[in-house]
């Protein structure tokens, strides 16, 4: 039985929102002594904001407790998925010797690109950025941490709902798994390989800066590789798998969880050392999309009624509106909210096709049926915009950690939109919206 319908949000309903994601994008960037106390009070912070909002939705709003059930069954969801791939990830260790010419590090972040949609760009980064690191020790500086951001952390993961949170939330709002393989496949490859071309005249020319004999060492060595924690494959086929169990309470999330316990019981503590695993940033994402989620309940409820005054009625618009946002705030709020506009609009257009959609699974059935492209716009937007800057991403500032922690240097917040942002992945993301958007 479908829930009664939700009388008006206030706008003042979104303040909750809008604050907890204006704080997770600026207090990293603050003083060290203000960012300690975001650091020790977030978890008191998000929460809060929440239980605020949840307060609010079981008093006041009609139907809000199946509305704040159904929200943090996708959040239990979400978070499992990330949480298990994540530990798994973190037991998978490769050892690289030699130094990388330019061909071999396109190849690495191509593969880096595909491999983001196996196990997510959250674990793909945490795998391949000290490997890589080790592989261009005589050169790594500045653009190679930002192009391993723009691909493997963001761009590369587009292509299912395991490649990157947002994703996986349009999944478990009735995306089915493969459509964006389907669909996206041609600006995948566009967006990908031009930041390949671009990376690839920046890294031809630091090589060729090299000492004559340390390029000749670096072609005539190649690579070495070494793979351990090779027992973690099969717990991420089993994760993998999961995903299209039947969703039964809790089954897929019970899956997941065993897998990730196994993995970490089993992966030798040796791995764990080299990889410098440790549960925080898993605890750190838990905690804020606690948060995330449920004060985001008033803002998918506001859309709904107001979506259609916003104007946005081409996927162009999508593309670039949801990009946006997604380069200075969460990327995952910022596909759910646009996904939500892009159902009220299309109800406008389409009244007929969503009479009788009363669930959020049969509104995404109506939206893909009669307005694919809205959903393939928000999806791009929402994902390669993610690259944008440190926070438009979660993997983005844990690689800017990891690289500055090995001695690389990282440009700065300004540096980064200033250099590499602004002047070489905005065009090759504005062409490739233009050209299939």
């Amino acid at each position: 039985m479908p829930p009664p319908p939700l009388p008006a949000i206030p706008a003042a309903a979104l303040a909750p929102f809008g604050l907890l994601l204006l704080l997770i994008a600026v207090m990293p960037l603050t003083p060290p002594r203000v960012k300690h106390v975001w650091d020790r009070f977030y978890p008191a912070v998000s929460l809060g904001l929440a239980a605020l909002v949840a307060a609010y939705y079981l008093v006041v709003v009609p139907g809000g407790a199946l509305a704040l059930d159904h929200t943090l069954g996708d959040y239990a969801s979400f978070i499992c998925l990330i949480g298990s791939l994540f530990v798994v990830a973190g037991g998978i260790h490769l050892r690289v010797k030699g130094e990388a010419t330019p061909a071999v590090n396109v190849a690495f972040l191509a593969v880096g690109a595909v491999i983001a949609n196996l196990i997510g760009t959250t674990g793909a980064s945490m795998v391949l950025v000290r490997p890589w690191i080790r592989m261009n020790k005589v050169r790594a500086s500045a653009y190679h941490v930002v192009f391993f951001i723009f691909l493997v952390s963001n761009v590369g993961g587009s292509l299912t709902p395991i490649g990157d949170p947002p994703l996986f939330l349009g999944y478990l709002r009735g995306v089915p798994f493969f459509w964006l393989a389907q669909h996206v496949l041609g600006p995948w490859f566009a967006a990908v390989g031009l930041i390949l071309a671009a990376f690839y005249v920046l890294d031809r020319r630091s090589f060729h800066r090299m000492p004559a004999r340390l390029q000749a060492t670096a072609a005539a060595e190649g690579e070495t590789w070494r793979f351990e924690g090779a027992v973690n494959l099969l717990f991420l086929l089993v994760i993998i798998a999961a995903v299209f169990l039947p969703p039964r309470p809790l089954l897929r999330e019970a899956v997941m969880l065993a897998a990730a316990a196994f993995s970490y019981l089993v992966t030798p503590r040796a791995v764990h050392e080299e990889n410098q695993f440790s549960f925080g940033p898993v605890k750190e994402v838990a905690l804020l999309f606690a948060g995330i989620f449920v004060t985001m309940l008033p803002a998918l409820d506001y859309l709904t009624a107001h979506g259609p005054a916003f104007g946005l009625v081409h996927p162009l618009q999508y593309y670039f509106a949801s990009g946006a946002l997604s380069s200075v705030l969460d990327n995952a709020p910022t596909y759910v909210n646009f996904l939500q506009l892009a159902q009220a609009t299309a109800a406008t257009q389409f009244p007929a096709a969503f009479a009788g959609a009363a669930t959020p699974f049969a509104q995404t059935a109506a939206l893909l049926a009669h307005q694919p492209r809205y959903v393939i716009g928000v999806s791009l937007g929402s994902v390669f915009f993610g690259a944008m800057t440190y926070i438009g991403n979660g993997p983005n500032f844990m690689v800017k950690s990891i690289a500055h922690e090995a001695g690389v240097h990282c440009p700065s917040f300004v540096a980064y939109l200033a250099r590499y942002s602004l002047p070489i992945l905005l065009p090759i993301l504005a062409l490739v919206g233009w050209l299939f958007l």
